[in-house]
């Protein structure tokens, strides 16, 4: 299991043990009543699950979204139900399987060496870590001391107002506890910042809903088309179906690209050449509902935060999204690119004031010099913290794991 993802316990099902990082989430009444979200039961299996090769004898066909000739958004006024061909675009579902959970001990089998990840991110955060670790191998806790860590983690882009905090509080910890070596003083300073990042830390419910509609959105280039492939990977190794939807029709390569990742995870794809991001995006929520999917991830253009009518354009899916789903899209998860350094500030700020934001990701962390970016947006945003739900270090599936604080301040300081 993915410490990520928060999953309902089953009656019949035994709990997990703590080592799993599952958290146990009770059903709500509230949830289960929400208009148009149906209550959570037993996850369909749409295609058999991958196993550890992908099955490329039989990639899945990219299912084309109807078009509509007059508006291809016309579900906004009113949103009818979909057209006659709409409907003939969606396969009819599969039968149900069985019983698709994955047991306990499977899933706790199948759990990627956490200390093999934690070797990959001290390995991504080295350059970061290069501008602070050499400080604490003095024995005086000086002022020389604390000017040479500011000038660190300035430059890691902790930022002004982060840095500034973490020194004072730093300062106070060693003046109380009588610190007096620089390991001690290294020691606290990994206990201020994963204090300072733990409101950063939480996993997702993935059984809030069925399906479960999760719009990833973000900056050119940010990694939001390799961020959906590993992360389908993921669900579908906890025991959730999904259904892609292609809504980048702008961008050269984009519906190819997705396609790929769906063919390698066994998982179709709505999509539709040029056509309206906004009726691709109902016409396979549309279509997760029929089927019973357990999750449904839509795909959007990338744009930049100033590209004012970009913007509305992701305002208009949201919409669309609560018409083929009230209540959806139940995540909107903005991914970020770790090199952008505290540009991912104003990066959050835009889009979250666009398409309330309920998560984040951030990519290519692996060779960064500004992974103390993490820090100075944990420090604006600890009113109104969004959580980071993963992190990314490298290319591989399994280089997209869930952010921990504890695990983070280590990399960081070493």
């Amino acid at each position: 299991m993915f410490g990520f993802l928060r999953r309902k316990k089953k009656p019949a099902e035994v709990a997990a043990p703590e080592t799993t990082g599952i958290e146990q989430a009770p059903e709500s009444p509230a949830e289960a009543s929400a208009p148009g979200i149906a209550p959570a039961t037993e996850p369909v299996a749409e295609a058999p699950q991958p196993a550890a090769a992908p099955a490329e004898e039989a990639p899945s066909p990219i299912v084309e979204a109807a078009t509509s000739p007059a508006d291809p958004v016309a579900p906004l006024a009113g949103m009818p139900a979909p057209s006659p061909a709409s409907d003939a675009t969606v396969a009819p579902a599969p039968a149900p399987a069985a019983d698709p959970a994955i047991p306990v001990a499977a899933a706790a089998a199948a759990t990627p060496d956490r200390q093999g990840w934690m070797s990959r991110l001290r390995s991504g955060l080295a350059r970061t870590r290069g501008n602070i670790a050499g400080i604490f191998s003095t024995t005086r806790l000086d002022d020389e001391l604390y000017e040479e860590l500011e000038t660190a983690l300035l430059t890691s882009d902790a930022g002004y107002e982060a840095t500034t905090a973490v020194l004072e509080e730093l300062k106070t910890v060693v003046r109380k506890q009588r610190l007096d070596t620089g390991e001690q003083a290294r020691e606290a300073l990994r206990r201020i910042l994963a204090d300072l990042l733990r409101p950063l830390e939480k996993p997702i419910d993935i059984d809030r809903a069925e399906p479960l509609v999760m719009m990833i959105a973000g900056v050119n280039g940010a990694g939001k088309t390799t961020s959906i492939g590993k992360l389908a990977h993921h669900l579908q190794r906890e025991g959730k179906s999904i259904l892609l939807a292609a809504g980048d029709t702008f961008r050269a390569a984009a519906r190819e690209q997705l396609a790929e990742w769906g063919s390698r995870n066994d998982v179709q794809v709505i999509s539709q050449q040029g056509g309206d991001p906004g009726a691709v995006a109902f016409d396979a929520v549309t279509a997760g509902r029929a089927r019973k999917t357990g999750v449904v991830m839509v795909d959007t253009a990338g744009r930049l935060p100033t590209q004012a009518h970009l913007m509305e354009e992701l305002r208009k899916i949201r919409r669309v999204l609560d018409k083929a789903m009230p209540g959806s899209p139940h995540e909107t998860l903005l991914v970020l690119d770790g090199n952008t350094g505290q540009n991912m500030l104003a990066q959050v700020k835009a889009f979250d004031a666009a398409v309330p934001l309920t998560g984040l990701i951030v990519t290519k962390l692996d060779g960064t010099a500004k992974g103390g970016a993490l820090v100075a947006l944990a420090r604006q945003r600890r009113d109104a913290p969004i959580p980071v739900y993963f992190i990314g270090v490298g290319e591989a599936i399994e280089d997209l794991q869930a952010f921990s604080a504890d695990e983070f301040a280590q990399a960081l300081i070493g």
